[in-house]
């Protein structure tokens, strides 16, 4: 028989995983070694193991997104979502918090360095699903091809239906850990099953190589930014003290609690996103973003099963599409600990509508604004981003936008302030989810989080010693690290809708018992708040 919620929260000393712990930690401290003494190898192995996972499994990955979603989708259109996830009757968290902590966890650094650069690459070099097409506009196509890697598809693996099987098994006295995403295969033997110690270590590796890249990238952009616009030399010492500040603000805020520091962190994030794109859209071409925007969703939507299955130009998927559907989903367990654990409260078709539809649409807009003003710039002036973008990369790409539109100084300094918050919060969240993974009971003690927080900001500030080559290639690394996560995510696919039946069905059978929720005035839940909540405890 499970334990119910109550009991699980009353436990006050979670019992560390020291296994799953030390091997995780072990692996990340191993890779960072070995990419500083033999470079070249580990860039060749970690070359030839994204080369074979992206050969063998690219496909496998892009039909589960796919799926993932559709299935998402359908299950928000049933009376069954109504069921109210979590076990408890009211959301802990007010709308906006909530959809803020979701939003910036997920964005990190690539929601303003790839948001103005992968727009400006696409619009360049034509996407091969678009080549031969004279009737699509090349910014159209640029964006379109960007939505698809950043849109629905994206959102849908990383908070949709993992989390809701997450939350299930929690109810059900299950972990709130990665190996709960194979309890609809094994039940109840997955808690102490070795495959479950496997599953743990493989998915935090993924998420903290997901995690120390965009903490890298962050000291390399903000370096260039720096020496951009004030003249600092952009050396690996400005670099470090970037990293070193940024990982100060993520353990401050970590040892703060869920309740405080992150959602401070998320509201600025928010707010700031806001300031800026006013301030982008009044500068700049306010006319020729809303058509690109308009436009861009629709040849999306028109193509969008063609772009998400695309199997042409295999050297282009690789290095685009693949590439960050791998990334995305090596996210997919820790981002479903994550979501699972700020969820509590909600119907699952909030949770639905509120991961796979309304964070890509604004993920859509938010990158017409930076990336299609950046077009919107070169296509007045040829060269004025283009050339900055081959010279610097990605760090180039915000900068040089900034630097061509009024207010330039001002828009460069916020968009710089908006990557390390975003990075932050990103940094904030995973250290929970990683530490959370590490213990067998309860909420992660606040000494492993920040742990984990100095240690992936210690990894980055080391890989970035070596040149952008050590992120690089642990960039590649959560690629290689999707394969078994991918199999992971899959349980979820089929369980997901079974179980919020299962839980519909449950709470309206047992109204005698139900928790009626109550009034919360700061919540504007687009749910009947009157739908009865069983608080029946029923056995695995």
């Amino acid at each position: 028989m499970s334990r119910s919620v109550k009991e699980r929260q009353t436990t006050t000393r979670p019992q560390v995983d020291r296994v799953v712990m030390t091997v995780s930690a072990g692996i990340l401290v191993v890779f960072v070694v070995a990419a500083i003494a033999v470079p070249t190898t580990v860039s060749e192995l970690v070359n030839q193991g994204f080369s074979a996972s992206v050969r063998w499994f690219g496909l496998y990955w892009q039909l589960l997104l796919l799926v993932t979603f559709v299935v998402a989708i359908a299950l928000a259109c049933t009376p069954w979502a109504k069921a109210r996830l979590g076990g408890i009757p009211v959301p802990e968290y007010s709308r906006f918090k909530w959809i803020a902590m979701i939003m910036c966890t997920l964005m990190a650094g690539g929601g303003v360095f790839w948001a103005a650069a992968e727009p400006m690459y696409h619009f360049l070099t034509t996407p091969p699903h678009f080549e031969g097409r004279s009737e699509i506009d090349p910014a159209t196509a640029a964006l379109a091809q960007s939505f698809a890697h950043w849109g629905f598809l994206a959102w849908a693996i990383l908070g949709s239906l993992g989390a809701m099987v997450m939350l299930y098994g929690v109810e059900r006295g299950m972990p709130l850990r990665p190996r709960t995403l194979l309890y609809p295969v094994m039940g109840e033997r997955i808690r102490t099953s070795w495959i479950g110690s496997v599953v743990d270590i493989v998915c935090i590796i993924a998420v903290v190589a997901g995690t120390v890249g965009p903490i890298g990238f962050l000291g390399l952009q903000v370096a260039y930014g720096l020496d951009s616009l004030f003249g600092i030399p952009n050396v690996y010492g400005v670099q470090l003290v970037v990293i070193v500040v940024l990982t100060a603000i993520i353990v401050a805020s970590v040892l703060s609690g869920l309740d405080k520091g992150i959602q401070i962190l998320s509201r600025i994030n928010v707010w700031m996103a806001l300031v800026l794109m006013v301030l982008v859209l009044a500068v700049g071409s306010v006319g020729f973003v809303l058509r690109a925007w308009l436009s861009g969703l629709a040849t999306y939507a028109t193509d969008f099963v063609g772009m998400s299955l695309y199997q042409g130009d295999q050297a282009w998927l690789s290095s685009w599409t693949i590439f960050f559907f791998g990334w995305f989903m090596g996210y997919g367990p820790l981002m479903a600990i994550f979501i699972a654990r700020i969820s509590r409260g909600r119907t699952a078709r909030d949770l639905l509508v509120c991961t796979a539809v309304i964070p890509p649409i604004a993920t859509t807009l938010w990158f017409t604004v930076l990336g299609g003003t950046g077009i919107w710039v070169e296509q007045n002036t040829p060269g004025a981003i283009s050339d900055p973008l081959a010279d610097g990369g990605l760090p180039a790409a915000v900068m040089a936008i900034a630097s061509n539109l009024p207010l330039g100084g001002l828009l460069a300094v916020g968009f710089l302030l908006l990557t390390i918050t975003f990075v932050a919060t990103t940094g904030d969240s995973m250290a929970y989810a990683v530490a959370q993974a590490c213990v067998r009971d309860d909420s992660p003690p606040s000494w492993l989080r920040a742990m984990w927080a100095v240690i992936m900001g210690g990894a980055a500030a080391v890989l970035i010693s070596i040149g952008d080559g050590g992120i690089t290639a642990l960039q590649s690394f959560i690629v290689i690290t999707a394969v078994p996560v991918g199999f992971v995510l899959l349980p979820s696919v089929f369980a997901a809708p079974i179980y919020v039946r299962r839980l519909a069905l449950e709470q309206r059978r047992y109204p005698s018992i139900s928790i009626a929720p109550a009034h919360n005035p700061t919540e504007n839940t687009t749910e009947d708040m009157s739908e009865s909540m069983s608080a029946k405890e029923t056995s695995s």
